[in-house]
């Protein structure tokens, strides 16, 4: 032991471990639609078609996780960051409100705050939606827990850039801290390493991806549907 704190593994698509797939309005497994009702069911029921509406709101939803996890102190320096979340706000809203009347200044607000909610969704999205997911029951190692719920995106340098490097999801939660400029490096050898060893490792065209994300996500909620139906 060197002594040092190490922070756990990722559990990407892990029923009650990944925040990402516990969001209210979606439903990202069937055992999910088990608990929803009222707005929410609606929502969940008709999730694959509101699925980049909702993206919307993705910005304000970062924005609120930012300022839990400063609240429970789930950061390393708690403090800084609370400071840099303010002057963050003062700075952002000052600056529009300075420049642009009271109207138009909202107006941007929501603008600028929903399209950056939409982008921000669109490159998440691609990397684990749609992917399996697993509960405590299941039993992988590190390496088949990151690669079979993780899905690469292919394309060139554009790609990399657009999505931030997310595009290379498998490497980046088998080696969190590589550079982001490296995980392209890394992907022959993982891959070739996955197909030695008989690991699926899943990776396809952006758009490709989208239809795969929306395609689980009508199917997940496919029993609310058949549950809403009016009688025959």
């Amino acid at each position: 032991m060197d002594g040092q704190a190490h922070p756990p593994p990722r559990q990407p698509n892990h029923e009650g471990d990944d925040p990402d797939i516990d969001i209210p309005l979606l439903a990202f497994t069937r055992g999910q639609t088990e608990h929803k009702s009222g707005f929410v069911r609606w929502t969940s029921k008709h999730q694959a078609a509101l699925f980049f509406p909702l993206l919307l709101l993705e910005g304000l939803s970062l924005h609120w996780a930012g300022i839990q996890a400063v609240w429970r102190g789930e950061v390393k320096t708690r403090w800084l960051e609370a400071v840099l979340l303010s002057a963050h706000v003062v700075v952002y809203l000052g600056a529009v409100f300075v420049v642009l009347s009271p109207p138009v200044a909202l107006a941007f607000i929501a603008v600028h705050q929903g399209l950056w909610g939409v982008y921000m969704g669109c490159s998440f999205a691609p990397g684990h939606k749609g992917m399996p997911t697993y509960t405590d029951k299941t039993e992988l190692d590190f390496l088949r827990k990151q690669v079979l719920s993780s899905r690469n995106v292919q394309g060139r340098r554009w790609v990399d850039f657009t999505l931030g490097g997310l595009n290379h999801q498998i490497e980046h939660h088998l080696f969190p801290s590589m550079p982001r400029a490296n995980l392209r490096r890394a992907q022959p050898l993982v891959r070739a390493f996955c197909a030695e060893h008989g690991i699926d490792y899943a990776q396809c065209g952006l758009l490709k991806t989208y239809h795969y994300v929306l395609q689980h996500l009508h199917e997940v909620s496919a029993p609310l549907r058949v549950a809403g139906a009016p009688a025959r």
